[in-house]
């Protein structure tokens, strides 16, 4: 698979409960085309706070130890948040295959964060695919994209 991210660098994944069955379906979605991931919770549908599992997967993302990160919540709100506090995350939630790519190509997003309450099953694994293997269109956007750090 093309991707513009290295593959070589596991996808870092996380969740809270209402992302929780969501994040399993995408665990097996990365385990099909035989991708290497951290999954960074949750591990159950007990209620848990998301700020808990989105950090680890910001920081892995920040770190540069994972290739990128996949986070879902209930509106995709909360972990998105969480995430673009920290240095060099571009989180962007995306409910749709176009929000995905135009995330990636416009914005040059390494996170993309998923509500879970607001897609319909199927829609997440297309999203996820498109997320990993459309590029960064650079040009206009990079100026753009520099400019999101330029206050922290």
């Amino acid at each position: 698979m093309s991707s513009p991210f290295n593959l070589n660098k596991p996808i870092a994944i996380g969740s809270d409960h209402a992302g929780y069955d969501f994040k399993e379906e995408l665990i097996s979605f990365l385990e099909a085309k035989d991708l290497s991931f951290h999954d960074y919770g949750t591990h159950s549908k007990d209620s848990v706070d998301y700020p808990d599992f989105a950090h680890p997967v910001a920081v892995a993302v920040e770190s540069g130890e994972a290739a990128f990160g996949i986070l879902l919540c209930g509106s995709g709100n909360g972990v998105a948040i969480t995430a673009n506090k920290h240095k060099g995350v571009r989180a962007a939630i995306c409910w749709g295959e176009e929000l995905a790519k135009v995330a990636r190509e416009h914005n040059d997003a390494n996170i993309i964060c998923i509500p879970a309450r607001f897609v319909r099953e199927g829609d997440a694994e297309k999203m996820v695919q498109l997320f990993m293997s459309t590029e960064f269109e650079g040009g206009r956007h990079s100026r753009r994209v520099e400019k999101i750090a330029e206050g922290c």
